[in-house]
Protein backbone atom coordinates (compact mmCIF):
# COMPACT_ATOMS: atom_id res chain seq x y z
CA UNK A 1 0.00 0.00 0.00
CA UNK A 2 1.49 3.14 -1.32
CA UNK A 3 1.92 5.99 1.34
CA UNK A 4 0.34 9.17 1.17
CA UNK A 5 1.76 12.62 1.03
CA UNK A 6 0.17 13.53 5.17
CA UNK A 7 1.81 10.01 6.29
CA UNK A 8 5.33 10.55 4.51
CA UNK A 9 5.32 13.89 6.40
CA UNK A 10 3.76 12.62 9.52
CA UNK A 11 6.30 10.49 9.44
CA UNK A 12 9.50 12.91 8.47
CA UNK A 13 8.04 15.07 11.12
CA UNK A 14 8.19 11.86 13.79
CA UNK A 15 11.73 11.31 12.44
CA UNK A 16 12.31 15.16 13.06
CA UNK A 17 11.26 14.95 16.46
CA UNK A 18 13.76 12.02 17.50
CA UNK A 19 16.52 13.68 15.80
CA UNK A 20 15.43 16.74 18.47
CA UNK A 21 15.59 14.59 21.81
CA UNK A 22 19.06 13.05 20.46
CA UNK A 23 17.92 9.90 18.71
CA UNK A 24 21.10 9.10 16.76
CA UNK A 25 19.94 6.62 14.46
CA UNK A 26 16.88 9.28 13.41
CA UNK A 27 20.13 11.93 13.15
CA UNK A 28 21.61 9.47 10.60
CA UNK A 29 18.52 9.55 8.53
CA UNK A 30 18.13 12.72 7.93
CA UNK A 31 22.07 13.23 7.20
CA UNK A 32 21.09 10.64 4.45
CA UNK A 33 18.05 12.55 3.66
CA UNK A 34 19.47 15.62 3.15
CA UNK A 35 22.58 14.50 2.30
CA UNK A 36 22.69 14.96 -1.54
CA UNK A 37 20.68 18.15 -1.51
CA UNK A 38 23.66 19.78 0.79
CA UNK A 39 26.85 18.28 -0.73
CA UNK A 40 25.03 19.93 -4.30
CA UNK A 41 25.03 23.09 -2.68
CA UNK A 42 28.74 22.50 -1.64
CA UNK A 43 29.91 21.63 -4.60
CA UNK A 44 28.34 23.85 -6.97
CA UNK A 45 29.77 26.93 -4.33
CA UNK A 46 33.16 25.86 -3.78
CA UNK A 47 34.68 23.67 -6.64
CA UNK A 48 34.37 27.30 -9.08
CA UNK A 49 36.21 28.22 -6.31
CA UNK A 50 38.93 25.67 -6.50
CA UNK A 51 37.75 24.57 -3.09
CA UNK A 52 36.11 21.17 -3.91
CA UNK A 53 38.40 19.10 -1.62
CA UNK A 54 36.84 21.17 1.18
CA UNK A 55 33.01 20.04 0.14
CA UNK A 56 32.99 16.75 2.37
CA UNK A 57 34.45 18.35 5.39
CA UNK A 58 32.16 21.29 4.98
CA UNK A 59 28.96 19.23 4.55
CA UNK A 60 29.89 17.62 7.74
CA UNK A 61 29.97 20.71 9.28
CA UNK A 62 26.79 21.67 8.18
CA UNK A 63 25.22 18.55 9.57
CA UNK A 64 26.96 19.53 13.01
CA UNK A 65 25.59 22.76 13.11
CA UNK A 66 22.23 21.67 12.24
CA UNK A 67 21.98 19.58 14.93
CA UNK A 68 23.09 21.80 17.23
CA UNK A 69 20.47 23.90 16.37
CA UNK A 70 18.08 21.08 15.80
CA UNK A 71 16.29 21.66 18.91
CA UNK A 72 15.04 24.82 18.20
CA UNK A 73 13.99 24.36 14.51
CA UNK A 74 10.34 24.59 14.15
CA UNK A 75 9.07 22.89 11.34
CA UNK A 76 5.88 24.67 10.67
CA UNK A 77 7.40 27.58 10.01
CA UNK A 78 8.27 29.10 6.27
CA UNK A 79 11.12 26.73 6.11
CA UNK A 80 11.38 23.25 5.31
CA UNK A 81 14.07 21.34 6.78
CA UNK A 82 15.51 20.43 3.43
CA UNK A 83 15.38 24.67 2.72
CA UNK A 84 16.93 25.22 6.20
CA UNK A 85 20.08 22.83 5.80
CA UNK A 86 20.67 24.80 1.99
CA UNK A 87 20.87 27.88 4.32
CA UNK A 88 23.13 26.20 6.73
CA UNK A 89 25.41 24.88 4.03
CA UNK A 90 25.08 27.97 1.53
CA UNK A 91 26.21 30.16 4.53
CA UNK A 92 29.13 27.76 5.64
CA UNK A 93 30.24 28.14 1.90
CA UNK A 94 30.15 32.00 2.27
CA UNK A 95 31.94 31.94 4.73
CA UNK A 96 34.65 29.60 3.81
CA UNK A 97 34.68 31.77 0.65
CA UNK A 98 35.67 34.80 2.73
CA UNK A 99 38.27 33.29 4.71
CA UNK A 100 40.05 32.53 1.80
CA UNK A 101 40.20 34.47 -1.48
CA UNK A 102 42.65 32.20 -3.79
CA UNK A 103 41.65 30.67 -6.90
CA UNK A 104 42.91 27.76 -8.50
CA UNK A 105 41.87 26.75 -12.30
CA UNK A 106 39.91 23.30 -12.88
CA UNK A 107 42.01 20.98 -15.21
CA UNK A 108 40.34 20.65 -18.86
CA UNK A 109 39.12 17.11 -20.08
CA UNK A 110 37.65 18.14 -22.90
CA UNK A 111 40.42 17.04 -24.88
CA UNK A 112 40.12 13.72 -23.52
CA UNK A 113 36.58 13.47 -23.83
CA UNK A 114 36.65 14.51 -27.79
CA UNK A 115 39.06 11.78 -27.83
CA UNK A 116 37.16 9.09 -26.42
CA UNK A 117 33.24 9.92 -27.35
CA UNK A 118 33.16 11.74 -30.91
CA UNK A 119 31.73 14.91 -32.04
CA UNK A 120 28.61 14.86 -30.37
CA UNK A 121 29.23 14.19 -26.92
CA UNK A 122 32.86 16.60 -27.00
CA UNK A 123 30.02 19.43 -27.76
CA UNK A 124 28.00 18.48 -25.28
CA UNK A 125 30.83 18.38 -22.37
CA UNK A 126 31.84 21.69 -24.33
CA UNK A 127 28.60 23.39 -23.30
CA UNK A 128 27.87 21.93 -20.14
CA UNK A 129 31.89 22.89 -19.25
CA UNK A 130 30.84 26.28 -20.66
CA UNK A 131 27.90 26.63 -18.55
CA UNK A 132 29.67 25.31 -15.43
CA UNK A 133 32.32 27.76 -16.30
CA UNK A 134 30.03 30.57 -16.66
CA UNK A 135 28.44 29.63 -13.76
CA UNK A 136 32.02 29.19 -11.45
CA UNK A 137 33.08 32.54 -12.97
CA UNK A 138 30.31 34.23 -11.24
CA UNK A 139 30.94 36.05 -7.56
CA UNK A 140 30.12 34.26 -5.06
CA UNK A 141 27.34 36.40 -3.87
CA UNK A 142 25.91 35.94 -7.64
CA UNK A 143 26.28 32.40 -7.70
CA UNK A 144 25.09 31.66 -4.51
CA UNK A 145 22.16 33.31 -5.41
CA UNK A 146 21.77 31.64 -8.35
CA UNK A 147 22.22 28.28 -7.42
CA UNK A 148 19.36 29.07 -4.78
CA UNK A 149 17.13 29.71 -7.02
CA UNK A 150 17.37 27.47 -10.40
CA UNK A 151 18.99 24.66 -8.21
CA UNK A 152 17.03 24.31 -5.30
CA UNK A 153 14.10 26.32 -6.41
CA UNK A 154 13.70 28.71 -3.75
CA UNK A 155 11.66 31.72 -4.05
CA UNK A 156 12.87 35.27 -3.57
CA UNK A 157 11.73 35.60 -0.26
CA UNK A 158 13.61 32.42 0.67
CA UNK A 159 16.90 33.59 -0.90
CA UNK A 160 16.76 36.98 0.94
CA UNK A 161 16.10 34.86 4.11
CA UNK A 162 19.08 32.53 3.30
CA UNK A 163 21.68 35.18 2.41
CA UNK A 164 20.36 37.83 5.05
CA UNK A 165 19.86 40.51 2.32
CA UNK A 166 16.96 42.49 1.09
CA UNK A 167 14.26 40.77 -1.59
CA UNK A 168 15.28 43.70 -3.46
CA UNK A 169 18.91 42.68 -3.51
CA UNK A 170 17.92 39.33 -4.12
CA UNK A 171 16.88 40.10 -7.69
CA UNK A 172 19.72 42.50 -8.62
CA UNK A 173 21.99 39.65 -8.07
CA UNK A 174 20.11 37.45 -9.76
CA UNK A 175 19.36 39.65 -12.55
CA UNK A 176 23.31 40.23 -12.92
CA UNK A 177 24.26 36.85 -12.28
CA UNK A 178 22.04 35.78 -15.69
CA UNK A 179 22.94 39.06 -17.73
CA UNK A 180 26.68 37.93 -16.97
CA UNK A 181 25.80 34.05 -17.87
CA UNK A 182 24.18 35.40 -21.07
CA UNK A 183 27.20 37.47 -21.71
CA UNK A 184 29.55 34.73 -20.79
CA UNK A 185 27.77 31.92 -22.99
CA UNK A 186 27.53 34.61 -25.58
CA UNK A 187 30.74 34.68 -26.12
CA UNK A 188 31.88 31.27 -26.03
CA UNK A 189 29.41 30.62 -28.64
CA UNK A 190 30.48 33.53 -30.95
CA UNK A 191 34.19 32.60 -30.36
Amino acid sequence: MPMTRSHTREVEDLVLHRAQRGDSAACRALVLRHQRRVVGQLRAMLVPAGRGLLVEDLAQETFLRAFRALPRFRGNGPASLGTWLVTIATRVALNELRRRSTRTECLDTVTESMQTHGAAVAERHASATAIEQAVADLSPAYRGAFLLREVHGLDYAEIAEVLEIDVGTVKSRLSRARANLRKALAEVHDG
